[in-house]
């Protein structure tokens, strides 16, 4: 039986790569303590770690870095999608060889397919692995609550789904509404920039980047407490930064990198972001510093 258990705040993790591309593994595991000393529930390494970016042994690297880190403490989800079939299995079974705790798969997407085959794409993975599966739900890679209560029924590991494709809200109520007793689970991502209001449409938990771990716990310790408000004014408070990070993959690499810095997480030098990738002029830069300044978390 896979664990159905996850719920809470789950940071997709930052890389922290140097200006040789290199990966700076004293940062990534500073990053994995940063986090969880601010309370997480878990952690992701997915697309915005820029995993489509990295060779397969630094795939390797990397998950292996923060399963050691972590040493249990908190659950590691690891996105194992590829455009094959037999490609995503070798990468779910190597997953789960190093640790991970869970998996996050998006439906292939390269060259566009019959929704009865991606199905078929799940099932086979999750067929090959004892993990539970989080089906990644993005607006280039879709997974429509229909399909997705399909591949729950199709096999108990797909238990799980991460609903980002935009607008959001209506699709996690859908979702939700669809995959009634069908054990299918919902957790929000986008950046988590409506949290609150997918909290209150079905979702047990989201996966926003790694920059504000500390105050998306906050929200959710409001919104268990049942104190709404106070959940929503946390966000309100941070809404011009999740804003900034909610830019496009690539820019917000650059972004997010930056503000690693700037809290005191990775080292001057870490901030670059895998090419390609647009990187922000130096104006945008300032203009962050001086929102990080303003919300006080510059060295927090």
């Amino acid at each position: 039986m896979p664990d159905r258990s996850m719920e809470g705040i789950y940071p997709i993790l930052s890389a922290p790569i140097n200006s040789k591309s290199q990966i700076v593994i004293d940062d990534l595991e500073k990053e994995v303590e940063w986090c969880i000393s601010k309370g997480v529930h878990g952690l992701g390494i997915a697309v915005a770690t820029e995993i489509y970016k990295f060779t397969e042994e630094e795939r390797d690297l990397i998950l292996s870095t923060v399963v050691r880190v972590n040493n249990g403490r908190v659950k590691v989800v690891m996105n194992t999608g590829g455009e094959g079939t037999d490609v995503a299995i070798s990468l779910s079974k190597r997953a789960e060889e190093l640790g991970a705790d869970a998996l996050m798969i998006r439906p292939t997407s390269f060259i566009p397919i019959q929704a009865s085959e991606n199905i078929e794409y799940f099932g086979k993975i999750a067929e090959s692995v004892s993990l539970p599966i989080f089906l990644q739900d993005q607006s280039t890679a879709q997974v429509p609550p229909a399909m997705a209560v399909a591949c729950a029924k199709r096999h108990e590991n797909l238990c799980y789904i991460k609903v980002e494709t935009a607008p959001t809200l209506p699709r996690m109520g859908e979702t939700n509404r669809l995959a009634k007793g069908t054990g299918l689970i919902l957790f929000g991502g986008a950046g988590g920039a409506f949290a609150v209001e997918e909290f209150k449409r079905g979702s047990v938990g989201t996966m926003p980047g790694s920059t504000l771990p500390d105050m998306f716990v906050r929200v959710w310790n409001h919104y268990q407490a049942g104190d709404e408000d106070a959940a929503s004014a946390e966000m309100s408070r941070h809404q011009s930064l999740i804003s900034i990070l909610a830019q496009g993959q690539g820019f917000a690499n650059w972004v997010y990198k930056h503000i690693m810095v700037r809290r005191g997480i990775f080292s001057p030098g870490s901030e670059f972001a895998r090419h390609p990738a647009l990187k922000p002029d130096a104006e945008h830069f300032k203009e962050i510093d001086s929102l990080l300044e303003s919300l006080d978390l510059v060295g927090k």
